[in-house]
């Protein structure tokens, strides 16, 4: 198998993995709460340029991705799915040092995602005084 070498390849990998997201038990309804159908192919589109940003330094991306995320009720179990479902797709369609960087770089994500919601959870609404 080939590693990932450019956005061709990021979007059999993207477009994989969110073809299992959106029927997964456990990750697939938070999913579909936040992402409306029609919306589906500009969410992909953003998650090209997202990778590709990240994987290549091609500014296709720009914006907050912990924000997006910040007010959807995720839990451990949906960071440990996400991930899985990741590596999974990863591993079925390609193999190198790309597809070990997504899978640290996703890894990475979900740790800090999944404690900045603790965080913020915790804390508890705050006022502005300012």
């Amino acid at each position: 198998m080939q590693d990932i070498t450019n956005k061709a390849d990021i979007k059999v990998f993207v477009d994989g993995f969110y073809g299992k997201v959106r029927m997964d038990p456990t990750i697939g309804p938070v999913f579909a709460a936040a992402i409306k159908p029609d919306q589906w192919p500009a969410h992909l589109e953003r998650m090209y340029g997202f990778w590709n940003t990240i994987l290549f330094a091609q500014i296709d991306y720009r914006g907050n991705p912990f924000a997006k995320h910040a007010t959807l009720p995720l839990e451990h179990r949906h960071f440990e799915r996400w991930l899985a479902l990741l590596a999974e797709t990863l591993d079925e369609n390609f193999a190198g040092t790309k597809v070990d960087e997504v899978k640290w770089r996703a890894a990475q994500m979900a740790m800090t995602f999944e404690a900045k919601l603790e965080h913020i959870r915790k804390r508890g609404p705050q006022t502005n005084l300012i």
